[in-house]
C-alpha cells in the first residue's frame, strides 16, 4: 500500500482498516496502538467512526479528530399502531442476547429509561458480539424478542415511548 505522507497515521489506518472491514465483511473492529484506540463498527453497507471512551490522537500535534457519525434513529412504528411507540430493529442477522452473559442482568427491559447511546442487547454473528445502541431516548414499552433467538436485519426488537 502507497504511503501518503501527508495524512496522520491515525487517518491512515483507518482507511486500512475500512477496507479490511469491506474485503471481509467484518461488521465489527476495535484497534489498540500504543495511546490510539479506534472502534469500527459497520450497519448495513455504511462504516460508522466510534472512538473509544479513551481515545487520545497518537500524535498531539495533529489536528482534531473528525465527529464520529450520529448514530441512526429508529424509524417510527408502522401506520397500523396507535401509539407514538418507536421501534428499535436489529442492524444485523445474529443471535439476539439481553445480557452480556448468561448469569448478568439484562442490560432493558420493560419500564427501563434509555437514551441514544444506551446499549440495549448483544447480537451475535461469526463469534463477534455487537452491542446495540438503542438509538432513540424513552421508555421501553415493549421487548419483542426473546433472549437466544435468531434475528433478521430489520426486525423489530424493542418499542420505545419518546421522551
Amino acid at each position: 500500500m502507497a504511503e501518503q505522507p501527508n495524512e496522520p497515521l491515525d487517518v491512515r489506518t483507518v482507511h486500512q482498516l475500512v477496507r479490511m472491514m469491506k474485503r471481509y465483511d467484518l461488521s465489527a473492529i476495535d484497534f489498540i496502538e500504543g495511546d490510539t484506540k479506534i472502534r469500527l463498527r459497520r450497519r448495513g453497507p455504511e462504516v460508522a467512526v466510534v472512538p473509544a471512551a479513551t481515545y487520545t490522537p497518537a500524535a498531539p500535534a495533529q489536528a482534531q479528530a473528525p465527529a464520529p457519525a450520529a448514530p441512526p434513529t429508529a424509524p417510527a412504528a408502522p401506520a397500523a399502531t396507535p401509539s407514538t411507540d418507536i421501534v428499535i430493529e436489529s442492524p444485523m442477522v445474529g443471535t439476539y442476547y439481553a445480557s452480556s452473559a448468561p448469569d448478568a442482568p439484562p442490560f432493558v427491559s420493560v419500564g427501563t429509561a434509555v437514551r441514544p447511546d444506551s446499549t440495549v442487547c448483544v447480537i451475535e454473528a461469526m463469534k463477534v458480539f455487537t452491542d446495540i445502541p438503542a438509538g432513540v431516548a424513552g421508555t421501553i414499552s415493549e421487548v419483542l424478542v426473546k433472549n437466544g433467538q435468531s434475528v433478521e436485519f430489520g426486525q423489530p426488537m424493542f418499542r420505545v415511548r419518546p421522551a
